[in-house]
């Protein structure tokens, strides 16, 4: 068996470096919470503590998936679990500049509209080139350097 080994180790290590490029290629893959109010927690289960509470369209990367727990991260690459059910595949960014103009059109020569402030969720509608379209809460809509902000 000792010699069977080095050959399998080899054998595994080429297959994984001819995966390594369709992995890292992978765009990240993005859920936003879809409740009021969601725990995210230290382990994949209802019994484990609570690391931090998030409200409705906060954006999370999903980093693994374990049954119907999703390990996930935020923009400050905190990680924790959340249970797949409440989550939902609506695109949402978060605002992580201290804050960000809102303005009528994807540049900065566009008027400002609003301000939106830092840690302020938003719901994307599209994207154009270096600019999101997002809908705030209230229904007001307006332009975002995406830089600004963080999600999908």
């Amino acid at each position: 068996m000792p010699r069977r080994f080095p050959h399998f180790l080899a054998a595994a290590s080429l297959a994984l470096g001819a995966l390594a490029p369709t992995l890292a290629s992978a765009a990240p893959h993005f859920v936003s919470i879809r409740g009021e109010s969601v725990n995210v927690r230290e382990k994949p289960n209802t019994r484990s503590a609570t690391l931090w509470e998030l409200g409705r369209g906060y954006p999370l990367q999903v980093t693994q998936r374990q049954g119907q727990w999703l390990k996930v991260r935020d923009f400050e690459s905190s990680l924790g679990w959340v249970h797949s059910p409440l989550t939902a595949k609506t695109p949402h960014m978060v605002i992580t500049a201290r804050s960000a103009n809102l303005r009528s059109g994807p540049g900065t020569k566009f008027k400002r509209v609003a301000r939106l402030e830092q840690h302020e969720v938003v719901r994307t509608l599209k994207k154009s080139g270096s600019w999101a379209q997002v809908r705030r809460d209230n229904g007001q809509q307006g332009w975002i350097a995406k830089s600004l902000g963080w999600g999908w």
